[in-house]
């Protein structure tokens, strides 16, 4: 049976931020602020581990990825987290009765099991410990012991949910035998899953980067339309004052900005514009972006017909009936089957909480 059980804990403080320079030296006066949190590093690949961590003070195994980092990593863009969504409700779709359970709670059990390579169902007993139903429980805060049991991490005093990394003060416990776990295979290890798209999230990071640097070029004004250079020395102040009204009133929003400048007889290329980067208005942006699209849907293994997206270099999309018909026999079904298989060999699991999933696939047309 489920208790809870509470620990203490000592949490690390960590301001998000990494300052670079030399202050020490006067003659250095180039810094960097980076206020943005990586939930990945991009200096390394996620899969570079050898074993688990232990959490003694927690008592459970560290999971080798951060959940809470994918999380957020499915929000990143317009793609990554919507191949997560369909794909789950391609399978819920599928789903006709089993576990006494409603479709929303088995569309969080695929979800999870899409998102963080494993999904877990704990067994709802009656008071005679007869099993009567099934539940979810969310992968994010899902730990394993070395014994086999399983704890899902709890908000603490405050209220609040801690990171994923911390250890939680509280903690609901459950025994092995009453929780059915369905985890994506791991060669390194064999206690957590791993999901299959993990190959594809630097591409969904850089997708979401590009949009961001594009965002923020148009909006922060660092991007100008042209230099209005003046050099003649008898401009008044009036005269400039007037010019510049007049230049800073045609920007509009989304629009280039342009700058004023007067040097009384100044120099012919007494001003000079360097550009240093031309990703916002060459075509760098987009072969980016359609890049990036086609590795988080190959990550996927997710046809670019169902999504929508006629692939460069090709002028028509395939047959969506048997694009939809493959991908069903490929991916949809397996991942049904797999559910039907784990749950229902239970040997706890009487027939009327049995899993059944609507596996026909006949091609129309």
């Amino acid at each position: 049976m489920a208790n809870k059980k509470k620990f203490s804990a000592n949490k690390s403080a960590d301001s998000g931020k990494v300052i670079t320079g030399e202050p020490e030296q006067a003659d250095h006066s180039t810094y960097s602020l980076d206020p943005s949190y990586e939930a990945v590093d991009s200096s390394s690949w996620l899969t570079q581990y050898c074993g688990l961590f232990y959490n003694h003070a927690g008592d459970y195994w560290q999971p080798p990825i951060s959940r809470k980092g994918l999380a957020d990593i499915a929000n990143a863009n317009a793609y990554h987290g919507s191949l997560l969504k369909a794909r789950s409700n391609y399978v819920t779709a599928r789903f006709q009765t089993g576990g006494n359970m409603r479709r929303r709670e088995l569309n969080a059990f695929v979800y999870d099991y899409m998102l963080c390579g494993d999904a877990a169902l704990v067994k709802l007993r009656n008071r005679l410990g007869r099993v009567v139903g099934l539940a979810p429980i969310p992968s994010i805060y899902l730990r394993q012991r070395k014994n086999g049991d399983f704890c899902q991490l709890l908000r603490n005093d405050d209220n609040d949910y801690l990171d994923t990394e911390d250890i939680a003060l509280y903690q609901q416990s459950y025994a092995a035998k009453d929780v059915i776990f369905l985890p994506q295979y791991d060669p390194q290890q064999q206690i957590y899953g791993l999901p299959d798209y993990m190959g594809g999230l630097q591409s969904a990071l850089l997708n979401r980067d590009a949009t961001l640097f594009r965002r923020r070029y148009y909006k922060n004004g660092a991007h100008m339309g042209f230099i209005f250079y003046a050099t003649d020395p008898n401009l008044s102040v009036a005269d400039e004052e007037m010019l510049k009204e007049k230049i800073a009133s045609s920007k509009g929003v989304g629009n280039f900005q342009s700058m004023f400048v007067n040097i009384p007889n100044g120099a012919e290329k007494g001003i000079q514009l360097i550009p240093v980067g031309d990703i916002a208005t060459k075509d760098e942006f987009e072969r980016i972006k359609n890049i990036t699209a086609q590795d988080i849907l190959t990550a996927h293994r997710f046809p670019t017909g169902k999504a929508g997206i006629i692939p460069q270099g090709i002028a028509a999309q395939s047959d969506p009936l048997k694009t939809d018909w493959v991908y069903t026999k490929d991916e949809t079904l397996l991942v049904c089957q797999l559910i039907m298989d784990e749950v229902n060999r239970d040997p706890e699991i009487p027939a009327s909480l049995k899993m059944v999933f609507d596996l026909g696939n006949e091609m129309v047309g």
